[in-house]
């Protein structure tokens, strides 16, 4: 899979959410863009869908539905998994937030609006994920996807490691 997918020129800057940054401005910055994008869209972010995209931005992390629906309950929104599950697909669908396969959790977007191809650097011991932009290039995959018929809209690469902080306990 290494030999799949290259960094765009989009991805020059390091992945999102293995460094200190501004994690105050980040969210919110990220939230104001969401709204923006909706009403120039004609999407509905309704309080459900935005409260979920905030607890996924603060955490840099993946969560999973029910620890979502959990967090939900507890900020006094619906307990019943339907309710999360509908956040969760409105913002996966429109490129607000990604599914982490690996996972079977999600995660809020880097680049939001941006059509990308992500990788993620899943940390197996914090559950921190980075994300930066890929783009499927002429390889085996490519190959066999040509001899095949097929052709390559997206991939989404999974790499698990160790992020800089548990790197540094280990």
């Amino acid at each position: 899979m290494t030999s799949e997918t290259h960094p765009s020129p989009a991805s020059d800057k390091a992945p999102v959410g293995f460094q200190e940054h501004d994690h105050k401005n980040c969210v919110e910055t990220a939230l104001a863009n969401a709204e923006a994008r909706c009403k120039e869209d004609g999407l509905r972010l309704t309080p459900v869908r935005r409260k979920v995209l905030e607890m996924l931005l603060q955490e840099h992390r993946a969560l999973g539905a029910y620890s979502v629906l959990d967090r939900l309950r507890e900020a006094g929104f619906g307990s019943q998994p339907p309710v999360a599950y509908r956040a969760l697909d409105f913002l996966v669908q429109n490129g607000f937030v990604h599914k982490i396969e690996r996972l079977n959790a999600f995660v809020a977007c880097s680049h939001p609006g941006a059509t990308h191809s992500p990788a993620f650097m899943i940390c197996r011991k914090c559950d921190a994920v980075a994300e930066a932009q890929s783009a499927p290039v002429p390889g085996v995959l490519g190959a066999a996807a040509r001899a095949a018929g097929f052709e390559i809209e997206q991939t989404v690469v999974e790499a698990e490691g160790l992020c800089p902080d548990c790197t540094e306990k280990a």
